[in-house]
């Protein structure tokens, strides 16, 4: 199988609305969208904010946030919103290889009524000045970027945000070895909050020594849709909502084929580069089909990957 490359700085970039209302975009390069279609500010609260454990805090506690494509700054603004809500001292760093999708919800009417005037003034001034009262913003290629940043908050952030493009056409920031370098960004308390679900990415956590649990389907989903994203820490996670434990069918997922993780040693491979080696990882491993496992799975509804896009 031949691989895309989806790496076009210039790539068209479109507005979409979502279904609460709330601004997105669609990208040419990956053929994606930003967010879920249920909606983009529904998506930022009850996917990465209502997992993110900042409730926990006491008032006045200071909190450290990596946030890992910043995109359109819609899960930013939420957080910087939910911060001043629960009277928390936030730092944060933000990691993002393109300026223009910032640059285009600002310039958008409806993205700016959708955020508060105080996380509004703050997106305002990231955009012009790389950096904001709770942190700077790294442009560029997040795994160097990453590195860079490392000395600075090893072992120091309460909450990873991912919120990548999908494995399938951004495996770049998926990889054991770049999950790695954002596992040793945690506090031992900190967690890692995605929307992703793929097997590839759950076994690298599992690689890595993390402990995981995962997310309810979006309220309203099909049958089809089985899983909402991963937590992951190095801590035990209390099973508190909406946390929950992995199924029977996303265990034994994790015991099929697409658990192969994704592979960049040198943190620089390219999309084909990566699949490429994990698919032909995947011809010698011995773990079960992954089609017999949705067979298994798929009842008269029809089993699709979950998550907020195409299998991967």
């Amino acid at each position: 199988m031949t691989w895309p490359d989806y790496s076009a700085a210039d790539a068209r970039l479109e507005p979409r609305i979502t279904a609460d209302g709330s601004f997105s975009l669609w990208s040419e390069a990956f053929d994606q969208t930003f967010h879920s279609a249920r909606g983009a500010v529904e998506e930022a609260r009850s996917t990465f904010l209502a997992p993110a454990g900042l409730e926990g805090l006491a008032p006045g506690s200071n909190v450290a946030v990596l946030e890992l494509c910043v995109g359109t700054g819609t899960n930013t603004a939420e957080l910087l919103d939910r911060c001043r809500k629960l009277d928390l001292k936030l730092r944060w760093w933000g990691l993002e290889a393109d300026r223009r999708p910032l640059q285009l919800a600002l310039a958008e009417p409806l993205f700016r009524r959708q955020c508060s005037e105080q996380s509004l003034n703050s997106l305002d001034f990231l955009d012009e000045s790389g950096t904001c009262k709770a942190g700077p913003m790294l442009w560029g290629d997040a795994r160097q970027s990453l590195q860079a940043l490392l000395p600075e908050i090893e072992s120091q952030c309460d909450l990873v945000i991912h919120d990548a493009f999908s494995p399938r056409v951004c495996p770049e920031l998926w990889s054991l070895e770049f999950l790695t370098l954002v596992a040793r960004c945690l506090k031992p308390e900190g967690r890692i909050v995605t929307y992703c679900s793929a097997a590839a990415v759950r076994q690298s956590l599992q690689l890595i020594g993390l402990n995981q649990v995962g997310l309810p389907p979006p309220s309203g989903s099909g049958a089809h849709q089985w899983s909402g994203g991963t937590v992951a820490s190095w801590h035990v996670l209390e099973l508190t909502p909406p946390l929950q434990s992995f199924t029977a069918m996303e265990r034994e997922h994790q015991l099929t084929r697409a658990a192969e993780p994704y592979r960049d040693p040198g943190l620089n491979g390219t999309s084909a580069q990566i699949h490429q080696f994990r698919q032909q990882q995947q011809l010698l491993g011995t773990g079960l089909s992954t089609s017999a496992w949705r067979r298994r799975w798929q009842g008269e509804a029809g089993l699709t990957d979950p998550g907020r896009f195409p299998p991967s």
